[in-house]
């Protein structure tokens, strides 16, 4: 009897530490894992700036524009609506800045060509500009109308040129069995023109890379 009383208390008291151990652990605080969030990256203080691009520049009206044409013209071999290209003889500056530069691609269009009659009536060739490029951007323009007339009555037979500020005469004569002289030829604001030449049958004909100065009627405006 007595050693059934041992073993019960025995029972007893290894119950009562396992519940005390069991109650330890669950009391025991639960590990959390925490995870440090990495600073954000700052922001440059200072981007690197691009450069700003030059301002427009105005090309005001009677500015003038000389081109070479790239084709021979004439009052017989043209024909009104005809395109004909040419290219700037002369660059065109603002303020000291060069704005249009020498060989700029440049596109005109004949106004009118009329061929001179063989007994009596007047030939004539009227050219203008409408357009330019300036670096690589085409620009429509508006200049004046360059017109050379050509009429004739008898021995004597006489050639006007005029447009874009500058005026020009060529009066060929034909006694003495002489093909003709040039006279006289005056150019105004310096702009540079070719005077229209008369071939055997007395019409007006410009050669190619014949220089000619337009004036623009209206600014433009280019970047």
């Amino acid at each position: 009897m007595k050693r059934y009383l041992v073993l019960l208390v025995a029972c007893l008291l290894l119950t009562a530490a396992c519940s005390k151990k069991a109650d330890e652990t669950s009391a025991a605080p639960a590990t959390t894992s925490t995870t440090t969030a990495a600073p954000a990256a700052a922001p440059h203080e200072h981007e690197a700036k691009k450069p700003e691009p030059p301002p427009p520049v105005v090309i005001p009206a009677g500015t003038a524009i000389t081109v070479r044409t790239a084709s021979a013209l004439g009052s017989k071999t043209s024909h009104a609506g005809d395109a004909f290209d040419a290219t700037v003889a002369q660059p065109v500056s603002i303020e000291g800045k060069e704005v249009i530069a020498s060989g700029a691609e440049a596109r005109g269009t004949v106004v009118e060509a009329q061929a001179q009659g063989r007994i009596k009536g007047q030939g004539s060739l009227q050219l203008t500009l409408n357009s330019i490029t300036v670096k690589g951007v085409p620009y429509s323009i508006q200049t004046s109308t360059y017109q050379a007339t050509v009429k004739g009555k008898g021995e004597r037979t006489a050639i006007t040129t005029g447009g874009g500020g500058a005026l020009g005469a060529l009066i060929g004569g034909l006694a003495g069995g002489g093909k003709g002289a040039a006279i006289g030829a005056a150019a105004g604001a310096g702009a540079g023109l070719a005077g229209g030449a008369l071939t055997g049958n007395k019409q007006i004909e410009l050669p190619a890379e014949s220089a000619l100065t337009f004036t623009l009627s209206a600014p433009i405006t280019v970047k």
